[in-house]
């Protein structure tokens, strides 16, 4: 059976998620922006944490874990590469690795590019991918410390999973990005009545991840760079995939 997923809002904008087996129980925790709304989750739903799943090393992804350990002593993991900047790990983990959770196997993804050493985790039987900053709904995070070249392998990477997954990135940035997104492809017809739903979804207060990788395959110009249309409309027909998304995320780091 596919691990049941919950979306936790935290701080001003950023999600955590759990991923639960209903049956032997065990719970992974994806990323600790704060304690405080996790915490509340697992009390209402009475479960008790198993696993932390840390995708890199920034303040809003991994603040939050000291306190929920407190109560949780739960095993931690996250890259090797990236140990020296995360919280003590109890399994150090790297591109092509597999751990389980609840049976299910959790597959490791190198998606370098907004720092150095982020990861992603791949659930395949449960078809949901953990993003946190790299793929994100409509955008992929500001690269801070990796090369464009880094990141557009890593959003390859993520866009050659199966259009169903599910993508659960790590922040509530998709209606800025959209606004963006429809300046590099204004035609695209799926993108427009997209936003159209973003809209109404944040009129309302609703969040607006997890997404689909089908539609951010269609939608997410970050993932478009091969796009004719996309290439015509930045005057760069035929240029090399990897510079033609450097372009983008340079517009976007200046929109």
């Amino acid at each position: 059976m596919p691990l049941e997923i919950v979306t936790i809002p935290c701080l001003s904008d950023n999600y955590a998620y759990l991923a639960h087996d209903g049956i032997n129980g065990q719970t992974a925790l994806i990323d600790a922006p704060e304690a405080g709304p996790i915490l509340k989750v697992l009390e209402e739903r009475g479960w008790t944490l198993s696993h932390v799943l840390l995708t890199h090393h920034h303040w809003d992804h991994v603040d939050g874990l000291a306190g929920i350990l407190e109560k949780h002593p739960a095993q931690v993991i996250g890259a090797a590469a990236d140990a020296h900047r995360l919280p003590p790990l109890d399994l150090q983990v790297a591109e092509g690795d597999s751990f389980d959770i609840g049976g299910e196997p959790v597959q490791v993804l190198d998606v370098s590019g907004h720092t150095v050493g982020h990861i992603a985790f791949y659930m395949p039987q449960s078809a949901a991918v953990f993003t946190a900053d790299s793929l994100m709904a409509l955008g992929c995070g500001r690269l801070f410390e990796g090369t464009p070249e880094q990141m557009w392998d890593s959003l390859s990477k993520l866009a050659a999973l199966p259009d169903s997954t599910l993508v659960c990135s790590g922040h509530e940035y998709t209606q800025s990005n959209a606004k963006f997104a429809i300046t590099i492809d204004p035609d695209n017809a799926d993108l427009k009545a997209r936003i159209a739903e973003i809209d109404q979804a944040r009129a309302t207060g609703k969040a607006t991840v997890p997404s689909i990788l089908a539609m951010e395959k269609a939608t997410n110009p970050f993932l478009r760079a091969t796009d004719p249309a996309i290439q015509a409309h930045l005057g760069m027909v035929g240029a090399n995939p990897e510079v033609v998304f450097a372009d983008i995320r340079g517009r976007k780091d200046r929109f």
